[in-house]
């Protein structure tokens, strides 16, 4: 093991085989180890504490990139369009029950319902959008950040709660966690100030949780933040979970930034093993840890269930958000399986829920 000083590595490596949570210096140190079989030890370590079957599971669903109208001007986002650009787009109810169609043909049970803040939009649509899908199609809607759900109910002019509650009759079965960022407002502040704040988002994500509203957590890293920001991410939704144990996965995706304001370079794929790895240890009440397969392709991601992840996420037939920033992997369910086994584990196809289908 290397990194600053041997004796509180010794000491992270104690706590975590007796199964003791690690604090804010356990995770600022693991940030500066450059031994990576010894994090990836320790995450696997883990990893098999919670999954000792030798199974990594996946999601058959696809995203439905409803809109890209947006005023929020994200630095590091390529995909958005301001409102009024001749290249915005609202999807259309067929285009919606084509995308729903060809998933449900592929056996797919998740649709990943996301996209821009757009101010044409107010709570009937997305009432009417997942009303309409349900009554069609056998998935489960994963839909609509916490950027989307502020932002909403603001312009509906409804609690945040009754949001919540009408998306929920509507339809919705449960939130992704994106927009998350890191949740630190100096660095909000940073890349995307017109954004909500770090409280403001974790509060939603709370209330989802308090409705019966499920969701994933999400940290976007390798923009503008320090490694210690990174952990205070981390401790956040680890409080947030102790809390109302609502969150079902954690995925973490680096900056993509081809065509964005923000520019600079995408994170390396030591420095995404690395942080995947001390998410595990830091997120022990979490159980699933999914590979980020969008951003990293198959071969990292394959890597990834060795640095304690247990999750590839879902099927990508399409994605227009991330993939704006670069990131063109795709992945179907054959390839996926594939990547699984050859990686020495048995693949299982779940629900959105985590709960085995076959």
């Amino acid at each position: 093991m290397s990194g600053n000083g041997a004796a509180p590595l010794k000491g992270i490596e104690a706590k975590v085989l007796a199964g003791e949570r690690l604090s804010r210096d356990d995770g600022q140190a693991l940030f500066r180890v450059t031994d990576l079989p010894w994090v990836a030890f320790l995450a696997d370590t883990v990893r098999r504490r919670k999954h000792p079957e030798p199974e990594v599971t996946y999601v058959i669903g696809r995203i439905i990139n409803y809109t890209n109208v947006c005023w929020v001007k994200c630095s590091f986002c390529a995909f958005y369009r301001l409102p009024g650009h001749h290249e915005g787009y609202v999807l259309s109810r067929e285009e919606i029950f084509e995308k729903v169609q060809e998933l449900v043909d592929h056996g797919g049970t998740e649709v990943l319902f996301q996209g821009g803040l757009n101010p044409a939009l107010k709570i009937d649509y997305y009432e009417d959008s997942f009303r309409a899908i349900r009554a069609r199609f056998p998935v489960h809607i994963h839909g609509l950040s916490p950027a989307e759900l502020i932002y909403l109910a603001k312009i509906s002019r409804l609690s945040l709660r009754d949001t919540l509650l009408r998306l929920q009759a509507a339809g919705l079965g449960s939130i992704p966690g994106g927009g998350a960022e890191i949740l630190v407002d100096d660095v909000r502040q940073a890349i995307s100030p017109l954004k909500d704040t770090a409280a403001e988002w974790l509060d939603c994500i709370r209330t989802a949780h308090q409705v019966g509203l499920p969701s994933s957590a999400t940290m976007m890293f390798g923009s503008v933040e320090t490694a210690a920001q990174r952990v205070e991410h981390l401790l956040r939704l680890r409080a947030l979970q102790d809390e109302t144990g609502g969150f079902t996965a954690f995925v973490a995706w680096n900056f993509q930034p081809d065509g964005t304001e923000l520019n600079g370079k995408r994170a390396s794929a030591f420095d995404y093993l690395r942080t995947v790895a001390v998410a595990r240890l830091m997120l022990d009440n979490f159980d699933n840890i999914q590979a980020s397969w969008l951003t990293q392709g198959p071969k990292v991601a394959q890597i990834a269930l060795h640095y304690g992840v247990n999750d590839l996420g879902s099927t990508i037939f399409e994605e227009r958000v991330v993939s704006a920033g670069g990131a063109k992997f795709m992945a179907s369910h054959e390839e996926m399986e594939q990547v699984i086994r050859d990686a020495g584990f048995v693949p299982r196809v779940r629900s959105t829920r985590y709960e085995i289908l076959r």
